[in-house]
């Protein structure tokens, strides 16, 4: 007997399209932009292949190193990173996940974008935080003509340029944010930090942030209390005359996940920044690259969750147990399908608010209104889905999943950021109120758009009555915002699925979700239901 034949395992899951699930193909052939699924699939083919996973493996394995001085005792605050971020970076920029879609006169540029970042960031979560980032400053920059004609063309080109040089003379640019200080983190009203006007035009910035991802970005967007209150800012990392800009590399942070992106501390000494919108209103400015990366969330943590349930659904289907297949087994089936349904739900609801920002972007007020509730509501939600999801994906490969090899524990280390970056949940739940408060006519829009799915299915349209409820008594509503919140994400999603969904889908999900015939746990959904389609639409199939 050979002791050491191997059998009943699985094959390694690669060279698989990440963008294979048929909700891609659906959901972008019904807005009308069918001929961009080639370059989707091109993005989810590359993504799924061993090359790709490679490359993530690397940047994770080796997370980058701060260099604060050189060896004669000079700063130069930099970070080195393995060469496998960079060539994750390349590819990224090629594709155009970064700022690519501002210039893109398709209609459907943003949707498009978002369907290709979800299949990629299943590569290497990390260096998506400064594709991420880059996306999302374009909106902010355009605060200031001058600003947003300097810079939004290389933050939009197809070239990747690592270097240390001036903007004017790189091939391309990455942007950064630097908001969260020590003493007030999310509540960003109380930061520090000062900026004093100068002659030229530019300020001085002097203080301290406690959070700053991809600190070798080209420019940082930053707030400062300048004299008229809280401004935004941005910070160059090299000035035009090719010197370096006094901002100080104090440590990266040493984090659970998203181990490739040096998020770190920094200190501004007498930096030079530039004004970015007026003075006094650097919250108002900040918050549209805020609510991009907001998006970016939602999408992470929906790639996560398809990445999860699509490596389980591989595990159970090559694997035996208790004579015969485990993905045969009616509870292995239960757990598989239920997982499935929070991926796909959470995976349309993400792709949604990009079409929504696409409309919102062509001035489409309703659109515009739509989005700015679903994208606060989803964002709690769906990231808040994730840390579970992943636990219980993990566990579908037994002990095999509590190993490194597998690459479910990185998706468990990851899973928990999207609900702490842009906003933790109290935050997420509280900017819904806010929202509520500041445009009480967004409430009526939103339950438009879910009166749009009655008369379909009877439990949904209870459900949604039940929800209209809750608003006939506003006391203690910040109590109970956060129940309030997620059950109007839940009913967003339940509408999306239920006029546009899989069947079988948006059957299991009103079924276990809205109608409340679920236990407390995954792999709790009721009988009756036809799993079959929501299973084979969930297994990776091999790129042929």
């Amino acid at each position: 007997m050979k002791t050491h034949e191997v059998t009943n395992q699985p094959p390694l899951l690669v060279d698989h399209d990440t963008a294979g699930h048929p909700l891609f193909d659906e959901i972008l052939t019904a807005a009308g932009a069918a001929d961009a699924l080639a370059e989707v699939h091109e993005v989810g083919t590359l993504a799924g292949s061993a090359y790709a996973k490679e490359l993530g493996d690397r940047a994770e394995a080796h997370p980058p190193i701060l260099r604060t001085h050189d060896r004669f005792g000079n700063r130069v605050d930099r970070v080195d990173y393995d060469p496998a971020y960079h060539d994750l970076m390349r590819h990224a920029v090629g594709f155009g996940l970064h700022g690519a879609p501002w210039r893109d006169r398709r209609a459907n540029a943003h949707l498009i974008r978002a369907a290709k970042f979800t299949a990629w960031q299943v590569t290497d979560a990390g260096h998506g935080c400064p594709i991420s980032m880059t996306y999302a400053a374009v909106p902010a920059l355009r605060a200031d003509e001058k600003l947003s004609t300097e810079f939004e063309p290389l933050l939009g080109n197809d070239r990747y340029d690592p270097s240390i040089a001036p903007t004017a003379l790189k091939g391309g640019l990455i942007a950064g944010m630097s908001m969260t200080e020590k003493q007030g983190g999310s509540d960003v009203r109380a930061n520090t930090t000062t900026a004093t006007p100068q002659r030229d035009g530019s300020y001085r910035i002097v203080g301290h942030k406690w959070f700053t991802s991809a600190p070798m970005s080209d420019i940082l967007l930053t707030l400062a209390q300048a004299p008229g209150g809280l401004t935004c800012f941005v910070l160059p990392r090299v000035l035009p005359d090719g010197s370096m800009n006094s901002i100080a590399l104090q440590r990266l942070k040493d984090k659970l996940g998203n181990r490739s992106n040096a998020s770190s501390e920094i200190e501004y000494d007498n930096a030079v920044g530039w004004r970015l919108g007026d003075e006094g209103r650097g919250v108002r400015t900040i918050i549209e690259m805020v609510n991009m990366t907001r998006l970016d969330c939602t999408l992470g943590a929906s790639a996560l969750m398809r990445e999860a349930v699509g490596q389980a659904a591989h595990h159970v289907a090559h694997r035996a147990a208790f004579g015969g297949p485990l993905i045969d087994k009616p509870l292995m089936r239960n757990v598989i399908a239920d997982l499935a349904v929070e991926a796909e739900a959470s995976t349309t609801v993400a792709l949604w608010l990009a079409a929504q920002t696409d409309a919102a972007l062509r001035g489409d007020e309703r659109a515009a209104q739509l989005r700015r509730l679903g994208l606060a509501v989803s964002k709690y939600y769906v990231c808040k889905r994730g840390p579970g999801h992943a636990a219980e994906a993990l566990e579908c490969l037994g002990g095999n999943g509590f190993i490194e090899d597998s690459g479910m524990p990185r998706i468990y280390r990851e899973a928990p950021l999207g609900s702490i970056w842009e906003g933790s949940g109290n935050v997420a739940a509280l900017d819904t109120l806010r929202a509520l408060a500041k445009q009480p006519e967004v409430l009526g829009v939103f339950f438009d758009e879910l009166d749009a799915a009655l008369g379909v299915d009877t439990r949904y349209d209870a459900y949604v009555a039940a929800l209209k409820a809750q608003f006939a008594d506003l006391s203690e509503l910040e109590y109970r915002s956060r129940a309030v919140v997620g059950q109007l994400a839940l009913a967003l999603q339940g509408s999306l699925l239920v006029r546009s969904g899989h069947p079988a889908v948006a059957d299991a999900f009103v079924a276990s979700r809205l109608a409340g015939d679920r236990g407390t746990v995954y792999g709790t959904l009721p009988t009756g239901l036809d799993l079959a389609p929501i299973i084979d639409r969930t297994v990776p199939v091999p790129v042929s």
